[in-house]
């Protein structure tokens, strides 16, 4: 009887390793979104004849095809923006959970994409992420710190990342600790060697949820006969716990992001006098690329493997749009002060956006220098504006176009 497949019945894990983690080895769990894809292309050679025919009328007109190489393997998919709290006995990221204990006096922020995010601004999540617990039920007034000084490197992070099909039925190995563990007739395992994140985008769909979607390449793509997580950081326990792993804040339904709550504060540098913009979201796009380039040998008589990634520019922006509006300070003057600007050859604004309205669950980026270009009117039964934004470093060697980015958990239940 033929076995199929179903898109809502796949489980997503990457696998950070020690090298990268700088900490023992541990598995993620990442809550997917419909629309993930995965795929892998060859390039190939094409070679044809061209030539007159003889003298019987004759001319050959055939070609051949070879394969050079194989090209990096292609990952996408989204996930909801869901920061929450977790109890652990440990004071750092580093060393959380140790053996795997807990103690309710204390807890930490977490945010079930956080793996994603080390990789995207570093080699080791131990240079991006940091969330000291405190103790009592609130967690650390710092939240969860996304530090993204530490991106300014030829080469970042990589993980492994394993597509479960047929996941969400599959048996585990030990019935008492679900989710470990798969390696049976239910599940199709597919992984992808030495990923590595090119690209994050944020969308603000007013009437949804704050969703992140993360595109990247890989080394090759395989079909494994199991996945066993047991034998990482903690063992079993680390995925029913959520100390390494996110599996508990996967299943969390209580730190979901209304994007409509959402602020965006602008703080000029040079224009307005130092007065906030007064401006109230309509729909907005935060992006950012580290424009990698994978390396492939061209050796003849061989099919070549990708060898790894090298980084380009760095590149964090996006838009925002709002009405335009004309009291004090709001959108009508924003537009204004841009195009009378004309002896400006930057105009720096802070950028801060606050998507939450800072009540736990929400998460808080500051890009404190921003170059805005014009903004453009749009006509429509209510008149608005669509500002492009590009966040910039405060110098040219200084990776910190984000100085602060923060989340902040609600409690899972």
């Amino acid at each position: 009887m033929a076995t199929f497949y179903f898109q809502r019945d796949t489980k997503v894990y990457i696998h950070v390793p020690t090298a990268t983690a700088g900490t023992p080895a541990m598995y993620y769990e990442i809550p997917v979104l419909d629309g993930y894809s995965f795929s892998q292309a060859t390039n190939a050679s094409e070679i044809t004849l061209n030539q007159a025919q003889d003298t019987s009328g004759n001319s050959i007109r055939a070609r051949q095809m070879f394969n050079d190489s194989f090209a990096p393997a292609e990952w996408s998919f989204s996930t909801y923006i869901s920061p929450y709290l977790t109890k652990t006995a440990a004071a750092t990221y580093g060393v959380a959970g140790a053996g795997g204990t807990t103690d309710s006096s204390t807890t930490l922020h977490r945010e079930v994409s956080e793996a994603l995010w080390g990789m995207f601004f570093a080699q080791t999540l131990n240079d991006v992420i940091t969330t000291a617990a405190t103790a009592g039920g609130g967690g650390n007034t710092s939240g969860l710190d996304i530090n993204t000084t530490n991106s300014d490197k030829a080469t970042l992070g990589v993980f492994d990342l394993y597509f479960v099909l047929g996941g969400s039925t599959a048996t585990s190995y030990a019935a008492s600790i679900p989710d470990t563990a798969y390696a049976d007739s239910n599940s199709l395992i597919y992984k992808i060697a030495n990923c590595s994140v090119n690209e994050f985008s944020f969308d603000f769909d007013i009437d949804g949820l704050a969703t992140i979607a993360w595109s990247g390449q890989g080394k090759v793509i395989t079909e494994e006969s199991g996945l066993d997580m047991r034998s990482s950081a903690l063992g079993a326990t680390l995925v029913t716990e959520g100390n390494y792993s996110n599996a508990t804040g996967a299943a969390n339904t209580t730190g979901f992001i209304r994007n409509r709550v959402s602020d965006l504060t602008l703080s000029p540098a040079s224009l307005n006098a130092g007065t906030d913009y007064a401006t109230t979201l309509t729909g907005g796009n935060i992006t950012g690329s580290n424009n990698l380039t994978y390396l492939t040998p061209e050796t003849l008589g061989v099919v070549n493997q990708p060898l790894g990634h090298i980084t380009g520019t760095r590149n964090i922006g996006g838009n925002f749009t709002c009405y335009l509006d004309n009291t004090a300070n709001a959108s009508a003057e924003l537009f204004e002060d841009i195009i009378e600007s004309t002896s400006d050859i930057t105009n720096s604004v802070g950028i801060t956006f606050d998507i939450g309205a800072s009540t736990a669950p929400y998460t808080k980026i500051v890009m404190p220098t921003a170059h805005l270009e014009v903004p453009t009117i749009n006509v429509e039964d209510v008149i608005s504006l669509e500002t492009n934004f590009h966040a910039l470093p405060a110098t040219l060697t200084g990776a910190n176009e984000i100085t602060d980015f923060n989340f902040f958990g609600v409690a899972v239940g």
